[in-house]
């Protein structure tokens, strides 16, 4: 990565490129076979079902309006359709309660806006979603990262975390997390929204991936455990269409006005037209069946990868085991650098993420995360397998593993 112009912001300053999103362009390689972005299936998008959306309101006799100017809440009959999911996932809504965002990220970029002063503390997971580090860094934060175990956030380590750096707020991924694919328990989610509650902390709540699920019953929403001082963000980029670049979020009352004006001085509104192609797609009611759909097809992707494991990892590795989302979360014995791997994998056509750029502050270098969700069973099994070449090949690996 070239150097920054010194003449920039000092925001700017010590925010590095997208570990992710520069993997990604190793993807387009031939003979690639990708276990690094946590992208939907480019076969399991509904096109067909899209394009006709976007047909019918467009060449319907509100089509000029699909293409104009619009508010900056939202369309409200997306708002209308956005609410019904959120309360099919347990939480109550209102249209009128909903903020459509471009995409989730300018949720959490609206959040940030209207809470975060520079030097006030995140807190955040460890590991951590890298685009939610990158946003609050760039804001001026001081994010602090909170150990996680197979049930997810720790209490104990949250409840002294609060008490002492006082953070404005935490920020989690509750179910299927990105990047380890755990899921925070009911009785931690139940901790969680009480010392949220009791400290006076906003909990924002990251729900991208909680439709996915393929083994086990649904937990309730972080948001149905502290209406309070949860603020639920949600995206439509792993279940209809990441390239419609759709979010939302839904926040107490008190906050609502704020986040509004933030959103009318960051881009007045999202797509119009986009917008209201998705709420056309969603009133037809395909979307249920839709995601059905992908968790059929991902169910026996998740566990063809969490199968091969054992036979490809080598002895002392640990592996988290999701009963949904797109992540596998892997640590290599300790000595091994998953950076360092990454070009002999490359070198045998497959390509992973390091899990480096995940922590917050002391990384663990041993650590990479999969994705199963873009290829088939089949190459999963070819994709691990030339990962253990990859482990295998190394000397130096050798020696420490």
């Amino acid at each position: 990565m070239e150097p920054l112009d010194p003449s920039l912001a000092a925001r700017m300053h010590g925010i590095e490129s997208s570990a992710v999103r520069e993997i990604l362009k190793l993807t387009q390689l031939p003979e690639m076979l990708s276990l690094a972005g946590g992208i939907p299936a480019p076969e399991l998008i509904d096109v067909a079902g899209l394009a006709g959306a976007f047909q019918r309101v467009l060449t319907g006799p509100a089509g000029a309006r699909s293409v104009q100017y619009s508010v900056s809440e939202g369309d409200p009959e997306l708002r209308e359709r956005l609410a019904e999911l959120v309360r099919v996932r347990g939480a109550e809504a209102l249209g009128e309660d909903v903020l459509v965002t471009t995409g989730s990220q300018q949720a959490l970029d609206l959040i940030a806006t209207v809470l975060l002063d520079p030097g006030d503390t995140v807190l955040v997971e460890r590991p951590c979603y890298l685009a939610a580090l990158q946003l609050f860094l760039m804001s001026g934060a001081r994010v602090v990262s909170v150990p996680c175990e197979d049930d997810g956030l720790v209490p104990e380590a949250l409840e002294a975390a609060i008490r002492e750096h006082r953070p404005k707020l935490l920020y989690t991924v509750p179910t299927f997390q990105n990047p380890t694919g755990v899921t925070l328990s009911l009785e931690r989610r139940q901790e969680v929204a009480r010392l949220a509650k009791r400290e006076g902390v906003w909990v924002v709540e990251d729900d991208p991936y909680g439709e996915l699920r393929y083994h086990g019953a649904p937990l309730p929403l972080l948001k149905t455990c502290g209406p309070e001082r949860v603020i639920y963000v949600s995206s439509l980029s792993k279940i209809l269409a990441p390239g419609l670049r759709l979010g939302w979020l839904l926040c107490p009352p008190s906050l609502r006005p704020a986040v509004l004006v933030a959103k009318q001085a960051k881009d007045l509104h999202s797509s119009t037209v986009d917008q209201r192609a998705a709420a056309e797609y969603l009133t037809t009611g395909a979307l249920p069946s839709h995601i059905e759909r992908l968790r059929e097809v991902y169910r026996p992707r998740l566990d063809t990868m969490l199968g091969a494991l054992p036979q490809i990892l080598p002895p002392g590795s640990r592996w988290t085991r999701p009963a949904g989302g797109m992540f596998v979360w892997v640590e290599l014995p300790p000595g091994a650098d998953a950076l360092a791997l990454l070009p002999n994998a490359v070198e045998r056509g497959v390509a992973f993420v390091p899990g480096a750029p995940f922590f917050a502050e002391k990384e663990r270098r041993n650590s990479l995360r999969l994705s199963f969700a873009t290829l088939s069973p089949d190459q999963i099994t070819e994709a691990l397998r030339r990962l253990q070449a990859a482990l295998n090949s190394r000397p130096e690996e050798r020696r420490v593993l």
